[in-house]
């Protein structure tokens, strides 16, 4: 049998996510509500800024933070901790009970360890001289 790998299309892309979705189902149990769940909110300066913001996803009783940005200028004033603590409440009040997320040795390790995170696995030289750290929580 001869096979080709070919660059995948915006069609092509949806149709491999929507096979793979139709297996988890067999996997896990889906519910009636929307299982999947956009968690997503930034913060506005008084001139309407965006100066900070967090993007998650809530699903299986997880929440996953996929970015967490605060402008440089706002760092260290409690931004990033009012949005962390609000996305994880959103979850919690849908029945996430666990959180992960993962970042660079150049961006919010610390953070998250400071807000109860741990780390479960890292990846070296990622990039090179670099370090990946995955961290999760339980809520």
């Amino acid at each position: 049998m001869k096979l080709d790998i070919i660059q995948s299309s915006a069609e092509e892309i949806e149709l491999i996510d929507n096979k793979l979705g139709d297996y988890n189902k067999t996997q896990v149990q889906y519910t009636a509500k929307m299982d999947f769940l956009p968690l997503n909110f930034h913060i506005k300066d008084e001139q309407g800024s965006i100066i900070a913001g967090i993007n998650a996803l809530s699903c299986w009783q997880m929440l996953h933070i996929s970015e967490l940005y605060v402008d440089e200028y706002h760092r260290g004033k409690a931004i990033g901790s009012l949005l962390l603590n609000k996305v994880e409440t959103e979850a919690k009040a849908i029945g996430a009970t666990i959180s992960h997320t993962d970042t660079f040795d150049w961006q919010a390790e610390g953070f998250y360890l400071k807000h109860g995170y741990e780390v479960f696995g890292v990846i070296d030289d990622c990039p090179k001289g670099h370090k990946r750290f995955f961290l999760k929580k339980y809520l």
